[in-house]
Parts: C-alpha cells; sequence; structure tokens
C-alpha cells in the first residue's frame, strides 16, 4: 500500500461526505487506503454502508481529535500517511504524484506541510485561484487539515500524544520529528482547501474554547519536551493574562482554570516527558513559522 488517507470526524457527515467523493475519484483503490475514525458521534454511522471501500472505525465516547488520531495510525499501511480534517480536500492537480514525488526528492523529508486554501467555493478551480506562489521552505510545524508524513518517520515518534485533546498536538509531532533529524518543508505547490466559512468564523469573534485548549497544551508541551520549561511557561502566561485573560472575564476564567488544572495534573504530564535536545529547540526556533 503506497498512500494511507486519514481522518478523523466528529458531527461533520455532510463534510466528510464532500471529502470522501473527491478522494474515491482521486485515487488507485489497489495502492491507496482511505481510513476514517469516527470520534463518539452517531449521525456519521450512516455513512459506514454507503462507502464500503472506507476502513472505518469507531467508538460510541468521544477521546477528543489528537487520541483519536494516535489511534487511527497506528492502522494505517501506506508507506506515506496524508493527514485531513474531514472538511478538507486535495486542492492540487495530480495531487498523490506530487506528493510522492517530493519525498522521492529527498531522503530527509519527515513532513510535507501543505498550502490550506480556507473559504467556501463553488468549484475547485476558484479555489485554486485563490492560493498564493511563493518559495517552498524548510518550516517548523504543520497545520493537521493537510499534510503527509512518512510512515517510517511517523513510526520513530510516539505519534500524535494521548495527553493532548485538540489544538496543539501537531507540534507534538513536528518537534519529534524535528528531533530525529528530519525536514519539514513548507509546499506551496499542494494544496487543500480547508472548507470553512471565514466570514462566519470572524463574526463569531472569540473562542474561549479554542483559548482554553491552546493555552493548555502549550504548557504541556513546554513541560513534556524543553529540558528547562519554566521560562517558557512563565511567559506564555504572562502573554496570555495581558492579552486576553485582562480584557474579558471569561478569558480571566478560561486562564485560571488552565492553571489550576495544568499544576493539579502535573504529575500525570509528567509521565509522558522526553525531553528533545536544546539542539532541536535552537534548530526549531531559527525555521520559519508554517503559513496559516
Amino acid at each position: 500500500m503506497d498512500i494511507s488517507f486519514l481522518i478523523v470526524t466528529r458531527n461533520r457527515p455532510a463534510d466528510l461526505r464532500t471529502t470522501l467523493d473527491v478522494l474515491k475519484v482521486m485515487m488507485d483503490h489497489e495502492r491507496h487506503e482511505v481510513r476514517v475514525f469516527i470520534d463518539g458521534c452517531e449521525k456519521t454511522e450512516p455513512l459506514i454502508p454507503e462507502y464500503d471501500w472506507v476502513h472505518w472505525s469507531k467508538l460510541d465516547a468521544s477521546i477528543s481529535a489528537s487520541p483519536a488520531r494516535n489511534a487511527l495510525y497506528k492502522n494505517a499501511q501506506g508507506t506515506i500517511f496524508i493527514g485531513l480534517d474531514d472538511d478538507a480536500h486535495p486542492l492540487s492537480l495530480n495531487f498523490i504524484e506530487e506528493v510522492e514525488v517530493r519525498f522521492r526528492e529527498s531522503k530527509n523529508l519527515g513532513i510535507l506541510a501543505f498550502q490550506e486554501v480556507r473559504g467556501l467555493f463553488a468549484t475547485d478551480t476558484e479555489a485554486r485561484a485563490q492560493a498564493k506562489s511563493a518559495t517552498n521552505y524548510l518550516t517548523n510545524d504543520f497545520v493537521g487539515c493537510g499534510f503527509a508524513i512518512k510512515k517510517t518517520v511517523y513510526e520513530e515518534t510516539n505519534g500524535f500524544p494521548l495527553w493532548m485533546d485538540i489544538y496543539g498536538e501537531e507540534s507534538a509531532v513536528a518537534i519529534e520529528v524535528l528531533d530525529a533529524g528530519y525536514d519539514i518543508l513548507y509546499c506551496y505547490d499542494i494544496q487543500v482547501n480547508h472548507r470553512v466559512d471565514v466570514e462566519k468564523r470572524k463574526a463569531t469573534g472569540r473562542n474561549y474554547f479554542r483559548f482554553e485548549h491552546q493555552l493548555q497544551n502549550t504548557l504541556k508541551f513546554y513541560i513534556v519536551y524543553y529540558p528547562k520549561p519554566l521560562l517558557k511557561i512563565l511567559k506564555a502566561l504572562l502573554h496570555n493574562f495581558r492579552k486576553y485573560a485582562l480584557t474579558d472575564l471569561k478569558y480571566f476564567k478560561s486562564f485560571s482554570q488552565v492553571v489550576f488544572s495544568t499544576l493539579f495534573k502535573l504529575p500525570s504530564t509528567l509521565k509522558y516527558r522526553i525531553t528533545v535536545s536544546q539542539k532541536t529547540i535552537d534548530a526549531k526556533n531559527k525555521l520559519a513559522p508554517v503559513k496559516y
């Protein structure tokens, strides 16, 4: 098996249907597979008999995105794993061939980060017209809605972390890939359409759920990977306190909850502590960030 398309889904059957319909057309069913993990949502289950060429796995109760990815990726058979969100699909013409060529060109390439084209478009041609053109570059992270990683590289890491839930799990895999000596390449010419309503998201305004989980996972990230995490933790707390907690009561409550939760759960978080080298951290800091 050459390629495994891997998708975790929860409560978005219509979006998932669109993504699967795109993949069915572009893939070779003898060389490629699609695996979908249903993370505790009954409304998605009616799709299972309809898409009988998909390898399905499911849980009745949600375990959240990162643990679900961890479980899903263990069963993938491809030599290259392509991770997609359930509301994201490949845009590039000859998408699969382009991914395979990139990995053939560089033995040291661990992860391909695709360009994310956000928005709802009438056609893929319209979506591709919104993509940016620039020089590909080495980066220190990737976006979970569209990326590829070699199976052998993924297996050198601990996989998507069980100690995170959602928002930030990509950074954990990325730093372990960098620490193993591999590159992460941001590729402008390989794109996915992340079908989010950009205007609606802007109108929604403040996202307290995202804030709380991102802050919590950022603190855990430093605790697990950094040899001396205290200064980074204090800087993260100070930044988020000034920017968010001081401006909004709900943010302040979320901030306080994260602080107490992190302290309370510190012993369980420390069980996963696998510090990377300072050399890796220095190299990571010198790399350009991923484009969002």
